[in-house]
């Protein structure tokens, strides 16, 4: 006697409408995980649409311009938003 299928789930989300992964979302009051002025070691892990370096810290985006990917930097964040903030290289 063969199997029965399982009858198909009725409100299935197309591939395209599935959920991403999750992102830096600002909850609100949450300040960023860095503050302007403050000097971290990063590492470059992605090069934006302008040509900047990217890296991350939780999530967080950096931009630092003129950076490589895989390069080992110290950065001076100059300016900060909801979503991500500026850095420079510190010689």
């Amino acid at each position: 006697m063969p199997r029965r299928l399982p009858d198909k789930p009725r409100h299935v989300r197309p591939r395209r409408f599935q959920k991403r992964e999750k992102t830096y979302s600002p909850i609100p009051f949450q300040g960023a995980p860095v503050k302007i002025g403050e000097e971290i070691e990063v590492v470059i892990d992605d090069i934006g649409s302008r040509g900047d370096g990217v890296t991350r810290i939780q999530s967080y985006l950096i931009f630092v311009p003129k950076a490589k990917v895989g390069e080992r930097l110290k950065v001076k964040i100059v300016n900060t938003g909801r979503k991500f903030a500026l850095a420079e290289k510190i010689e």
